[in-house]
């Protein structure tokens, strides 16, 4: 089987590909350097992708949006679409996020997210956690740490958790962010102030991938697919602030 895929795929290269795929928007900052990676070795094939919150990129794949596949900020949303019938293998994990707090202002920041009720604070922005699972995330954080209901007026919700770091960049005092946009070439050098948010405070945030079963027979799809779940793929990762299961 291996040997066929490599036929169609050396034969197709010679044509070169394009490949469309739904990605969630906390990838964003390690999706530059995959596909550089991946085109090292398959440099005819073109991956194109879509950024966006994980709830909304799963709403366009049910109404037919033409992705290969769906790179997820969580495990529901690909476990859904399997659950429908529009993924062709079940979803797995190819990376677990972490969430982190940034403040531009250098504010003194601490685990357990209490001095986010200073005075001195007065935005504080998060993804929406209806759609973004880091907003989510963020949102049972503040629930654990029982500080909701004392910062809840001064939460500015973001379309995703892009959004949400490009606010804390500009706008908010305090920004909840995935730590991997604080490992972003346009960022990372800049000496950032940002704490970890103690993980007890949160669900695991476990990205699922899955391949949307109109795509199954695309070789190209299947490659790109394969090399997210590698071991150049898991490195890369690992750079941008993830965790990944060696």
């Amino acid at each position: 089987m291996r040997k066929i895929l490599l036929f169609i795929l050396s034969t197709l290269a010679l044509f070169g590909a394009e490949i469309k795929i739904a990605v969630a928007a906390n990838v964003s900052y390690a999706m530059d350097e995959l596909i550089y990676s991946f085109n090292i070795k398959y440099p005819n094939i073109k991956v194109l992708p879509v950024f966006s919150s994980s709830g909304n990129l799963s709403a366009q794949i049910q109404n037919k949006a033409p992705f290969g596949l769906f790179l997820s900020a969580n495990m529901k949303y690909p476990e859904k679409l399997y659950d429908l019938g529009l993924a062709s293998l079940k979803p797995v994990v190819y990376a677990k996020g972490s969430l982190a707090l940034f403040s531009r202002k250098g504010y003194g920041m601490d685990g357990n997210l209490s001095f986010l009720n200073e005075d001195k604070i007065k935005s504080i922005s998060i993804a929406n956690p209806k759609t973004a699972p880091y907003g989510k995330a963020s949102l049972d954080a503040l629930n654990g740490a029982n500080m909701y209901k004392k910062v809840n007026k001064k939460l500015v919700y973001a379309q995703n958790v892009s959004s949400s770091f490009v606010y804390a960049l500009n706008v908010a005092d305090v920004g909840f962010v995935a730590k991997s946009s604080l490992f972003s070439p346009k960022v990372r050098d800049k000496n950032l102030k940002y704490i970890d948010v103690n993980p007890r405070l949160y669900t695991p945030i476990e990205q699922g991938i899955i391949m949307i079963k109109d795509f199954e027979k695309n070789p190209h799809v299947r490659v790109f697919y394969d090399f997210i779940l590698s071991q150049d793929a898991k490195k890369i990762f690992k750079k941008y602030g993830y965790l990944v299961d060696e």
